[in-house]
């Protein structure tokens, strides 16, 4: 009897260090998986700036070429070169009398 006896207690011992060896497992994976979510975390936070930083840069792109389109159609149109012309540059038709004003 005294050798079940001796068994029973080698294997309930044998069985807590299989717990721990466990427990001491499934907490290591647990950090490693906390660790590696947390850096995925902050990886998307800088990705996401990066992006809405490259989006807004499109968007301003995307007005500006709208608004040099509209500058394009408008130098086709010899009504608003002549206005031009005679604003910006000082110009005057054959035959007209520039005035200046101080």
């Amino acid at each position: 009897m005294p050798k079940a006896a001796a068994k029973k207690q080698v294997s309930g011992s044998a069985a807590k260090r299989r717990y721990r060896i466990w427990m001491m497992f499934i907490v290591l994976f647990m950090g490693w998986a906390g660790y590696t979510l947390f850096g995925q975390m902050q990886q998307q936070k800088a990705t996401f700036e990066k992006l809405t930083t490259i989006e807004s840069s499109i968007e301003e792109t995307r007005s500006q070429t709208e608004a040099l389109k509209r500058e394009v159609e408008r130098l086709n149109d010899p009504e608003y070169i002549s206005q031009l012309a005679t604003k910006e540059q000082g110009m005057v038709k054959q035959g007209e009398q520039q005035i200046f004003s101080e």
